[in-house]
């Protein structure tokens, strides 16, 4: 603490103030002629003087006293003054420091207290985001910072979460009304749904006036709807082939029993008809698992390179009986990028055999990787010479069970399900499925995926 000057005028008023009296004593003699003006006029100043010389470390030290208790005020922490041994107010002094040194292990006691509520909310699995009476939120866990953004500290909440019904709950708990829970969706590149808690904090000195809680209920939707398509739309599609595998059971059992050619016909269809529902519930189980990933993004890195020529060794098999070829060229330069490598197999495993199975027999499927011109994307083409698809079917290729000609996929041993899957798949990589198709012209379908981690 800078030792401080004491004024003055500060001293010349209040010596003046104590030599008052007395100069007004000394006036009265000298008017009265008891005592001549001039040795009246030495006496008040001698006495003023002497006032100064006396009062000065007095002042002197109020004012360093002074100083002292506004640093602690400001919670500075300054060494406690020292006073000569006859100023009195040495031990007021003595009694402030003590207060001070209370004061600071306070502070070191609240702000180990703010550490650990800090601590504690961090750990929370779920979002929580404490709001000001302002509506700016002035505390957010590790998991809200991580769903909307590491700088949300400070900011509006409207600009963090514009849904209009929990903009009013938080209002309304702002001004002491009840909490409210609400459900709320987050869009985006991938949709999420949440349960909301908002709760008015009663402590009138607090900073924080609301808190919002918000518990991840994505998970448990989509098992809900996927429980409940599950029924509709497996129901629908294993009853043909049930019923064909009843139908010639029956028949095997009965007036087939002993004609040996329709036993070797029709159990060629009984094997492929169930073939086919081993395939559709290897499709949905394999979709269910994707959607229950979908919103987390995959932290592995990926040769894509090495993934789609792993593909292609696969498939060779099956381009050779259409007398097909697989032309593939990867660009130079191409880095791993983020993502899960079985997955993104699975998307191209579906993509080229989609393209073998409805292309022209004796042409080729050409496949291309290479950045887009930003670099910001990698991009990879499967480009065959089919017969293409109808304008009108595209926005709906990626549904489930959705089917271009239903009879020709199911024929082809399809299931409906491979660009649903191949949907969801980039939906979790944060990426696209284009589509490029004309009759009789074949089709396209473009994969683009983030070069880098978001």
């Amino acid at each position: 603490m800078s030792e401080p000057r004491l004024r003055w005028d500060r001293l010349t008023i209040f010596a003046l103030a104590l030599v008052a009296p007395a100069a007004l004593v000394l006036a009265v003699l000298a008017a009265t002629d008891a005592l001549s003006g001039s040795t009246a006029f030495l006496s008040v100043l001698a006495i003023a003087f002497v006032v100064a010389l006396m009062v000065r470390p007095h002042l002197d030290a109020m004012e360093r006293l002074r100083l002292y208790m506004d640093n602690l005020a400001e919670g500075a922490n300054e060494p406690q003054p020292r006073f000569p041994p006859a100023a009195a107010i040495g031990a007021f002094s003595a009694a402030l420091a003590r207060l001070g040194r209370a004061l600071e292990r306070l502070r070191g006691e609240k702000a180990g207290w703010r550490e650990a509520e800090s601590a504690v909310i961090d750990v929370l699995p779920d979002p929580f985001l404490l709001i000001d009476a302002h509506e700016r939120i002035v505390q957010a866990n590790r998991a809200a910072q991580s769903l909307f953004g590491r700088t949300i500290v400070g900011r509006d909440l409207a600009a963090v979460l514009r849904d209009p019904a929990i903009l009013a709950a938080v209002e309304l708990a702002i001004a002491g009304g009840d909490s409210r829970d609400i459900d709320v969706t987050l869009t985006g590149q991938v949709t999420r749904e949440f349960s909301a808690r908002v709760e008015a904090l009663r402590p009138a000195a607090a900073e924080a006036k609301a808190a919002i809680c918000l518990r991840d209920l994505t998970m448990i939707r989509r098992s809900e709807r996927m429980r409940a398509d599950f029924v509709a739309n497996v129901s629908h599609e294993l009853r043909t082939p049930l019923t064909s595998l009843l139908g010639f059971t029956e028949t095997l059992r009965g007036p087939a029993r002993d004609d040996i050619e329709a036993h070797d016909r029709f159990l060629a269809i009984m094997h492929a008809q169930a073939s086919r529902m081993s395939r559709l519930v290897a499709d949905l189980l394999s979709l269910s698992r994707i959607e229950l990933e979908e919103h987390t993004p995959a932290d592995g890195l990926v040769d894509l390179g090495a993934a789609v020529r792993g593909v292609i060794d696969s498939l060779a098999p099956q381009a050779e009986a259409k007398e097909m070829a697989l032309d593939f060229h990867a660009a130079d330069g191409l880095k791993p990028i983020p993502g899960d490598a079985d997955q993104l197999a699975q998307v191209f495993q579906n993509l080229i055999a989609n393209a073998i199975q409805y292309g022209r027999p004796g042409t080729s499927v050409r496949i291309r990787a290479a950045l887009t011109a930003d670099g910001r994307n990698v991009a990879i083409t499967v480009a065959d010479e089919g017969d293409g698809i109808a304008r009108e079917h595209l926005p709906r290729l990626t549904e489930r069970f959705y089917r271009v000609d239903a009879g020709r996929s199911r024929a082809l041993g399809g299931t409906g399900l491979g660009l649903a899957i191949v949907k969801h798949i980039l939906n979790r990589h944060r990426g696209k499925l284009e589509v490029d198709s004309e009759p009789g012209r074949g089709s396209t379908f473009t994969v683009r995926l983030p070069a880098t981690a978001a």
